[in-house]
């Protein structure tokens, strides 16, 4: 019953990328078949949820360089249980953004992805079934570093601005540059 809810926002979601067709078919079969699929301790993997995370008026999008991965990514983490991937979302932009104001833009997915996690002493290698929604700041509030980055930076629709080549990454900046979600 708890998976319900991100089994129906994956089925009303229609990537027009073919990767991401693809995790769209692999999530749900994950989520289907793994029961503790929002646990952290699920060792072949877990749902994290993601904020592509704009400002008041979107023209900027705030990115961080992840400490432990060393990498550029949109703000996000693990669900801990929780299988309101928006919520997760949500609360994970607010605590690694220092801001507290932030609303949805949408309800609805905004990206997906699945990579891979590499080993590190703690744990073993793992994937994590992302599941990403566009969210913006409500004010003008300045963002607070923590200590999962390296650095927090926003962006501009500039391609020149962003700091890597991810696919991951580039395929959400690239959806947010074709079409103004916020009007």
């Amino acid at each position: 019953m708890h998976r319900t809810q991100l089994l129906s926002l994956l089925r009303n979601y229609h990537p027009t990328a073919v990767d991401e067709q693809k995790y769209k078919e692999d999530i749900i079969a994950f989520v289907t078949q793994q029961p503790d699929c929002f646990e952290r301790t699920l060792a072949p993997g877990h749902i994290t949820a993601s904020a592509w995370l704009l400002n008041k008026d979107g023209t900027q999008a705030l990115l961080m360089h992840h400490t432990k991965l060393n990498v550029w990514v949109q703000l996000g983490g693990h669900c801990d249980g929780n299988s309101d991937a928006g919520a997760v979302a949500l609360k994970e932009a607010q605590e690694e953004s220092g801001i507290h104001n932030i609303i949805p833009v949408s309800d609805h997915i905004f990206d997906i992805d699945i990579h891979l996690i590499p080993a590190r002493k703690t744990e073993n290698e793992h994937y994590h079934y992302d599941i990403r929604f566009l969210l913006r700041v409500a004010d003008d509030a300045p963002c607070i570093q923590n200590e999962e980055s390296q650095e927090l930076r926003w962006i501009t629709r500039d391609p020149h601005q962003l700091p890597t080549a991810s696919r991951s990454v580039v395929r959400m900046f690239d959806k947010w540059t074709s079409n103004n979600p916020i009007r």
